[in-house]
């Protein structure tokens, strides 16, 4: 599929037609990951659940940010 990148408000953006987000079960305010290859860009959904477990980690991490670093030495 091929888009133009298009000025919204005071950003730049692309937008996705109706039948891809049907396709894709996705909606206006779902979240999507850009990341970026040698090949140029995949844009998916976030994975709620590891975002979830992520949020988690840095949690504990923090909480025991000084006995992981001693740990660590």
């Amino acid at each position: 599929m091929n888009t133009v990148i298009r000025k919204i408000g005071n950003s730049e953006g692309v937008i996705i037609p109706k039948e891809t987000l049907n396709r894709l079960n996705l909606k206006a305010g779902d979240s999507l990951e850009l990341i970026e290859d040698k090949d140029g860009f995949t844009l998916r959904p976030v994975d709620d659940a590891f975002e979830r477990q992520m949020a988690a980690a840095r949690e504990v991490m923090d909480k025991y940010k000084v006995a992981l670093q001693k740990l660590a030495e």
